[in-house]
């Protein structure tokens, strides 16, 4: 029931006092968000000021805007990269940040192969935990209820490394679940998951996925919205209902749990909820055991009232097979956010995936945008881009983000996209277009076209014993399949018809692309299994000549005509697929170890 606290708020009633606050603290950042960013930076700048970094630039203490803009370069990881080593390797001066970097939040790959390094520091936590605590009073406004029943939501920490100085670097989220602000937070009876901590936190992903899934199957009745991180992880977890739904059906028929699963703190926890019962056994059987998986989300848990994942950039490819798993259940993006910084929330979560647009919170750090214009021509060192503060973005226009956080990183270019939608108070909305230069994504991997034409170059050099070169190639990430999967089409040059590569070469080409693709990928492949065997369709001889005729025949110029790396207009799809001659999958895994490689 709404409740009146006199703290009134025009997103609307709030579901209870918690909610009043958290719906005025929304209301108090965007009215004034201008001023709440010269704040922002202003705090940031005195608090760092002493730091190494920003004393090369001889700010001589200022906290204003118009000197930090005129003293302070806008950078990337790259020119960052040598000060976070000498953090990474155990300088414990204040190099980029004056509060000490309490550990490292990995993000998608550099050129090397290695996860970026993202410096954080003990309170960000709370800054960040402020943000999640706005989500549920948002969704509490258009989803009534929430509190009578509970979230399934697959949850998962992955593999944390030590830099050579003992700090710990895992992804964001595994330090999220890892912190004490995730394992001690209060009870909230509108957000009550599920999956038990232990679960959460094991790191054995079968082990983990398992118990998750058997919690959220026991307590079916008492589930009212799923979800997961990224929408390729909530299928990956339709995936392994598919696979495992017998042993599971056999556990609660038995209310004993299966042996594989060996974590005794995971096997304690689950000794309290698993109690035998043969009529729900049977109730999995029959929806599982005829092959039709057609809405199977709310045949199971049949009070599911939305999917809490995100669906937009790269994970907009997987609303089709969402929609067919939930019979068409709306598709709840809540937040924005990076290792770098959380950004902002979506106040309208039940809109269209395509209509969704994030409202940045100017109390998340300090954020400035570079206009971005894919027809113009590269920025210099000698002319240095002139950016744009958060509250003066221009509707309609799109821009790259650029960040300053406590943490240390100033004027970072984080390398979004970003379409101004519209404004809600005095703080911009955004549309999230695209990840700059990303070719390929299946889940939290990020591969562009340099790297790509890399392992492209890696591979070929197998078959030069054959006589043979790759003349042409494009790629498409293939969700269609669970886990995704990379596809790469190859027009070969055999200059020696009776010398031809194998299969088991073209298999091993595979395998050759899949070492050279970064870390962020192998680990998805060999620790996550959120990514497929990479697949080699190998086309007949003048199929790129036919798709440059198809391009130009819907109005391309034939001077300025490149091959696309990457395709997903389907007629093209069609027309490379038409043209196939063999195919040919990774014949095992490529090379993982979460160990880190020491740069000095």
């Amino acid at each position: 029931m709404a409740v009146d606290s006199g703290l009134s708020s025009p997103l609307g009633p709030p579901a209870c006092e918690k909610d009043a606050k958290a719906l005025q603290f929304i209301e108090e950042m965007t009215r004034n968000a201008d001023q709440v960013q010269e704040k922002i930076l202003a705090k940031i700048l005195s608090q760092n000021g002493e730091t190494e970094y920003l004393q090369r630039f001889k700010l001589a203490g200022a906290t204003d805007r118009d000197t930090f803009k005129s003293k302070v370069p806008v950078v990337t990881y790259e020119d960052l990269q040598p000060d976070i080593q000498r953090i990474a390797n155990g300088d414990r001066s204040p190099i980029l940040s004056s509060h000490p970097i309490s550990e490292f939040l990995t993000s998608s790959g550099t050129s090397a192969g290695e996860r970026k390094l993202m410096p954080t520091i003990h309170e960000e936590w709370d800054r960040r935990q402020k943000l999640y605590s706005l989500l549920m009073p948002v969704m509490n406004l258009y989803v009534p209820g929430l509190d009578k029943g509970k979230g399934l939501y697959f949850l998962f920490v992955k593999s944390e490394t030590k830099t050579p100085s003992g700090l710990v670097a895992r992804p964001v989220l595994t330090g999220y679940y890892r912190s004490e602000h995730f394992k001690k937070r209060p009870y909230d009876p509108y957000n009550v998951y599920t999956s038990p901590d232990e679960a959460i936190l094991c790191v054995d992903s079968f082990q983990s996925m398992y118990a998750q899934m058997l919690c959220g199957l026991l307590m079916h009745k008492e589930v009212f919205r799923v979800g997961a991180v990224f929408a390729s992880g909530l299928l990956r977890a339709i995936r392994f209902l598919q696979v495992h739904w017998q042993q599971l059906a056999h556990d609660i028929s038995t209310g004993i749990l299966n042996p594989k699963i060996t974590d005794p703190s995971v096997r304690e926890c689950l000794a309290g909820i698993l109690k035998p019962s043969q009529e729900l056994a049977d109730f999995i059987i029959q929806e599982c055991s005829g092959g039709n998986w057609e809405r199977i989300i709310t045949r199971i848990w049949p009070n599911t009232k939305y999917l809490d994942v995100i669906v937009t950039g790269a994970m907009a490819q997987y609303i089709p097979t969402l929609d067919y798993f939930s019979g068409g259940l709306p598709l709840a993006c809540t937040m924005y956010a990076s290792s770098e910084c959380y950004f902002g929330l979506n106040l309208k979560p039940m809109s269209k995936p395509s209509e969704v647009s994030y409202t940045i919170m100017p109390n998340m750090g300090y954020f400035e945008f570079l206009p971005h214009d894919p027809s113009a021509p590269p920025l210099s060192r000698d002319s240095p881009p002139r950016l744009v503060d958060l509250a003066d973005v221009e509707v309609g226009k799109e821009y790259e983000l650029v960040i300053t956080t406590y943490a240390g990183l100033c004027r970072y270019r984080v390398g979004d996209i970003l379409q101004v939608t519209g404004f809600y108070n005095s703080a911009p909305q955004f549309q999230f277009i695209r990840r700059k230069n990303v070719l390929l994504s299946i889940d939290s991997d990020k591969t562009d076209e340099a790297e790509l034409q890399k392992a492209v170059e890696n591979a070929s050099l197998l078959l030069r014993e054959f006589n043979t070169s790759v003349v042409e190639y494009t790629s498409f990430a293939d969700t269609k399949t669970i886990p995704g999967h990379y596809v790469i089409y190859w027009e070969l040059l055999v200059k020696d018809p009776s010398n031809s590569p194998t299969d088991t070469v073209l298999k091993q080409c595979c395998l050759a692309m899949e070492e050279s693709l970064n870390a962020v990928y192998r680990q998805g492949r060999v620790a996550d299994n959120s990514i497929g065997p990479l697949e080699i369709r190998v086309v007949k001889s003048g199929t790129f000549e036919e798709l440059m005729d198809y391009a130009i025949s819907r109005g391309a110029s034939i001077n300025q005509y490149k091959v696309p790396r990457c395709v997903n207009f389907t007629p093209i799809m069609e027309l490379l697929d038409s043209r196939v001659l063999s195919t040919y999958f990774s014949p095992a895994a490529p090379h993982w170890t979460p160990e880190r490689r020491r740069t000095d």
